[in-house]
């Protein structure tokens, strides 16, 4: 039986630990406050070029190599060429909201950030501070808060913008965001059930006998999933689908509005991804056996490494989707949120709910057996009738193509759009309308004047 499931004995992170948040002097607050969005700022700046080196080498290709050495500046220079752009504002649009929009879509990103531990406890200039901003008895929960505030500057931007495309792309971020949203949070109930706190921090010091990726690792996969939904990256990026609907709700903006919106894109990226570190990867504890080569591993500014090591890691998910996968249809992105990922996570969050209510109340181990057999079970049938509903649509979908196919055989016009007739009068034309087919074997005189079509 693993350490975190041992009963009673199980070290269960309480708000004890936010005995070391708010002892901190002013000027240590405000130097962790900047090194967080100086840290944010050049992870966006990094996330950009990488995107486009790693995947122009796995698209064969050359990435950016001009700016800087091997291309290092690109992403800077881009940012600069986008300030000095002229700042154009549709004429009609809702001023305010129009240029509010971008602001309300990043701000939220950065204060998601203030409650990620990078590290335990250190000597900061004679001062022993946590590497951590704040922490709160449901710091876990204002995760979730802040990324349900970011979609509103999508939809107020796509609204407020007065373009049938930007509304629809802010419809579309807004349906995709509480679809994948729900499925996020799911996941954090199964982390809390274990954890037994709301605490970022406690959250890591739980895991120190064995991370939650593993032993929570449906909850970890779906989580990478809807990560990448709730960040609108491919290839869930319906929401600015360029050969769709031209550029989302994005259409109507440019210079320092268009940047803040893509800034909200990669901070979100780089805070989801920090969360995942937090909840399921162990945070800043070492990685199993390096506490074995180095003792100290887990103490003073090591841990930093390690949780950096982490998150890079998972950063690098980010551009390995986008660069392998293609974009799905906007119903198959729905239905696996709604049809697919929140179903198991039910299921999933009951299952680890009655096994840890058991182990805490000293049940047996047969019982426990028991319980985790039915739940199996259940799940390979409800897996099995999901395989044979999902062959007999398949089977349906391939007898109606076939049928269709028969048919545009039989008849070229077909599932076509309405023409009327060739051989109709049409006006605004001169041109005079066309004789049947059979009009040389009959010799009937069907060119009369004033018989005319349209675009002949």
């Amino acid at each position: 039986m693993t350490p975190a499931l041992a009963p009673h004995a199980v070290h269960l992170a309480s708000e004890r630990t936010l005995t070391a948040f708010g002892q901190d002097p002013w000027w240590i607050t405000t130097i962790k406050a900047v090194a967080i969005f100086v840290f944010l700022m050049v992870c966006v700046l990094m996330m950009i070029m990488a995107d486009r080196k790693v995947m122009g080498r796995m698209q064969q290709r050359h990435g950016p190599n001009r700016m800087g050495p091997f291309g290092l500046l690109q992403s800077l220079f881009d940012g600069i060429k986008l300030s000095l752009k002229e700042d154009l504002i549709p004429r009609g649009v809702d001023r305010f909201v129009y240029i509010a929009a971008p602001m309300i879509a990043a701000v939220p990103a950065f204060i998601a950030f203030s409650v990620i531990p990078v590290g335990p406890e250190v000597n900061m200039f004679g001062v022993v501070t946590p590497l951590q901003l704040t922490d709160l008895p449901i710091a876990a929960l204002v995760v979730l808060a802040t990324a349900a505030l970011g979609v509103y500057g999508f939809v107020l931007g796509g609204w407020a913008s007065q373009s049938p495309y930007a509304l629809l792309g802010g419809l579309r971020a807004s349906a995709q965001v509480i679809s994948y949203e729900i499925a996020m949070g799911l996941s954090f109930v199964a982390v809390f059930l274990m954890s037994g706190t709301l605490t970022t921090s406690g959250i890591v010091e739980s895991q120190r006998g064995l991370w939650f990726a593993v032993l929570l690792l449906p909850s970890f996969l779906i989580y990478l999933v809807t990560m990448v939904g709730e960040t609108n990256r491919l290839p869930f990026d319906l929401a600015e689908g360029e050969g769709e609907i031209v550029g989302g709700f994005m259409t109507e903006y440019g210079s320092m509005k268009f940047t803040m919106f893509f800034l909200a894109e990669y901070v979100n990226m780089v805070t989801v991804a920090a969360v995942s570190v937090t909840l399921f990867l162990g945070g800043w504890l070492a990685p199993p056996g390096v506490t074995a080569i180095l003792p100290g591993a887990n103490e003073g500014w090591w841990p930093a490494l390690w949780w950096l090591l982490k998150f890079l890691c998972v950063m690098f998910l980010f551009i390995w989707a986008r660069g392998s996968l293609p974009r799905v249809r906007y119903d198959q992105l729905m239905k696996l949120g709604w049809k697919v990922l929140i179903p198991i996570q039910l299921v999933w969050i009951t299952a680890v709910a009655v096994v840890r209510m058991l182990i805490l109340e000293d049940a047996s181990p047969v019982v426990v057996g028991l319980v985790v057999a039915g739940f199996s079970a259940a799940t390979i049938a409800a897996f099995s009738s999901w395989a044979r509903h999902a062959r007999r649509e398949r089977e349906e979908d391939a007898r109606l193509r076939a049928e269709n196919a028969r048919r545009a055989h039989k008849d070229p016009a077909f599932g076509g759009f309405p023409v009327p007739p060739s051989t109709a009068p049409h006006y605004g034309s001169s041109v005079l309308a066309e004789p049947p087919r059979t009009a040389a074997a009959v010799g009937g005189d069907s060119n009369k004047k004033g018989e005319e079509v349209t675009g002949a």
